[in-house]
């Protein structure tokens, strides 16, 4: 039996047509493709990136309208801090990986919903399977244009377990990311802990280093002069030179060094170069260096972020060895779903469908061994690097509590030696008799007490730097768990005492640490006719200032009264400053005479000089007293 089919003209219009259209989108297609290349960005498109990326740097932050205290200059760093910002994005993102992960564990719920068209119509026949012979016409019994939709329910119990251990794995992961975050803001701490100190020294001292930068310019021009004019011999006279100009390097490299640390402090808080700021000239005694580094090494390995993030890759590593068992299990699929088919030719046109299958891969138990080798080497590895790392927190603990037991040590050496270099001014002024070769020894000394006071001022910023590496070395933290406003003010505050909880923690505080440093309130009393009152009292003051004591007029300070008196000698004339501080009761808490010879006509440069002398003898008893000198410490 042969069956001729019935050839439709529909369908062959059909053909006609589809042909030359899937040759029209097929050239479409391939001549896009052959026109695309590469196009270089403008330069107005680049400048406009860059404006668009500095107003952006900047945006929404608040102006700096008062002094910056350490706290401050931290919270800023907190907030505006673009590194900081970028850990705080990767915690973020790392979380929303979290939720996507836990997504995974839902059953699924899948939804279908098409529409089928083809140009011809689906069936067939029937053919006997004994002698080949059709028992059947050809017949269709589906709908050359018909729509479909459907929705299945399943839920695959192996995908569940798999993709639960890695919402575990994923969630460690979260907390990587915040031991992360936690060990930036504790390194930018420590950067804006040194560029601080050694921004406040620049402040303290570049404003002196001007006239003095001058008054070395003139000098030169001076010397040179006179050796040209045979007033000094040529050796002399180069000699002076060379001491200026030595000084003059000296004291620019010392200000060059000062003044690249308020850059520093910009960059750290996110301020724009060039920006104006002032820091809060508040002395801060340093503490004496801890004792007890076995409590330091136990605080240490149980904060540092580095081993805590270990913790949780072990974890993460416990639950990967976890689900690679898992995986070894079988796997069991539950299924249902209803379905819509607007095929007229079928019977129902809708039905509820449902199911459950077992499946297993029988060749992955071979891989139960190298499964069981790759745990133990990865656990194995893991303890190893636990421990080499444990063992370099240990040793950054005790490393850094002996630097900052020798930069304490250089701080007081190099604090003593810039309160000599500044007796040994004082001196040289009164002693000048206005000469070329006196004013340039005063000028030398000048010059060196500078570059000393520079040098206390660095070496006191390497010990505080010092002093920030041992709390970096225990690990603790800037912030609360909970903070519940955000502006610079209140993070500030907030920091102060969460820094001074923490340091109590680390540091051993003594009565006299704990207190407050007393401010400091001079007077001269008694001065001879004919000089400045005032012009002395400034330059005690400024004696006062520049060794970090407060100054101020509240009737709590402690007050330094300052009389001068004649001599009686058969030599030369000898003028002798009596010193006594009292504190807020009217007790005398320290009496100190200061003798020195004096010009025959003593005047206000003379007596200014020698009471800066004399001020700068009893300094360390000040500070003591007023509490404004770290404890004094010696190396075995």
């Amino acid at each position: 039996m042969r069956i001729t089919p019935v050839r439709n003209t529909a369908v062959v219009a059909d053909k006609g047509l589809f042909a030359p259209l899937s040759m029209l989108v097929a050239a479409l297609v391939l001549s896009g493709c052959g026109t695309i290349k590469p196009t270089p960005m403008t330069q107005d498109e680049i400048s406009a990136r860059v404006r668009e990326d500095r107003a952006a740097m900047y945006r929404g932050q608040e102006s700096i309208s008062q002094t910056l205290t350490l706290s401050d200059a931290m919270a800023r760093a907190l907030k505006y801090n673009l590194d900081y910002r970028l850990k705080l994005m990767e915690t973020t993102l790392a979380r929303s990986q979290l939720d996507l992960t836990s997504q995974d564990m839902l059953p699924k719920l899948m939804t279908d919903a098409g529409y089928r068209w083809r140009n011809n119509d689906s069936g067939g026949t029937s053919v006997g399977i004994d002698d080949r012979v059709v028992s059947l016409r050809p017949s269709t019994s589906e709908e050359r244009r018909h729509s479909l939709a459907e929705a299945t329910f399943s839920w695959d119990v192996l995908d569940f377990g798999l993709s639960y251990f890695r919402a575990r794995q994923q969630a460690d992961e979260v907390n990587i990311a915040e031991e992360r975050r936690r060990k930036v803001l504790q390194n930018i701490v420590q950067e804006v802990r040194d560029a601080y100190w050694r921004a406040l020294g620049a402040q303290r001292l570049l404003g002196e280093t001007e006239p003095l930068a001058d008054q070395i310019a003139s000098a030169l021009t001076k010397t040179r002069e006179a050796e040209q004019g045979g007033i000094l011999p040529p050796v002399e006279g180069l000699e002076y030179q060379r001491a200026l100009l030595d000084a003059m390097t000296t004291l620019n490299q010392k200000r060059q060094q000062m003044e690249m640390a308020k850059s520093e402090l910009r960059a750290l808080i996110n301020a724009p170069p060039g920006s104006q700021i002032v820091l809060e000239d508040q002395p801060r005694p340093l503490i004496a260096v801890p004792q007890d580094v076995n409590k330091l090494e136990q605080m240490a390995l149980e904060r540092r972020p580095e081993l805590r993030e270990e913790d949780y890759k072990a974890r993460i590593d416990s639950y990967e060895t976890k689900r690679q068992i898992a995986s070894l299990l079988p796997n069991l699929n539950l299924f249902a779903g209803v379905n819509y088919d607007s095929n007229d030719y079928l019977y129902n046109d809708s039905w509820v469908q449902g199911g459950v299958g077992v499946s297993m891969n029988l060749f992955k138990l071979l891989s139960i061994p190298a499964i069981n080798n790759n745990n133990d080497a990865r656990k194995q590895t893991d303890d190893a690097r636990r421990m080499a790392l444990s063992m370099a927190v240990l040793t950054q603990v005790r490393v850094s509590v002996e630097r900052y037991k020798l930069a304490v040590y250089d701080f007081q050496i190099a604090d003593q030696s810039a309160q000599v270099d500044q007796r040994l001014a004082s001196i040289s002024q009164v002693g000048s008799d206005n000469s070329l070769t006196s004013d340039l020894e005063t000028l030398r000394t000048q010059a060196r007490s500078i570059v000393s006071r520079f040098q206390a001022a660095g070496s006191y910023a390497e010990a505080q730097a010092a002093y920030g590496r041992v709390l970096n070395s225990v690990g603790i933290d800037l912030l609360p768990e909970h903070i519940m406003q955000t502006d610079v003010a209140s993070l500030s505050r907030e920091i102060s005492f969460s820094l001074a909880r923490e340091e109590n923690n680390v540091y051993t505080r003594d009565s006299a640490g704990v207190a407050q440093s007393q401010s400091v309130q001079v007077s001269i009393l008694r001065v001879p006719k004919g000089v400045d009152r005032n012009a002395v009292l400034s330059a005690v003051k400024q004696v006062i200032a520049a060794n970090q004591m407060t100054l101020s007029d509240d009737p709590k300070s402690l007050r330094l009264e300052m009389r001068f008196s004649m001599l009686a000698s058969n030599t030369a004339r000898k003028g002798q400053w009596t010193m006594t501080l009292i504190d807020h009761d009217d007790n005398v808490r320290m009496t100190r005479e200061y003798q020195s010879y004096l010009p025959e006509v003593p005047d206000t440069r003379a007596l200014s000089a020698l009471a800066q002398a004399a001020a700068l003898s009893a300094t360390d008893d000040i500070q003591r007293i007023s509490g404004s000198r770290a404890q004094r410490m010696t190396l075995p």
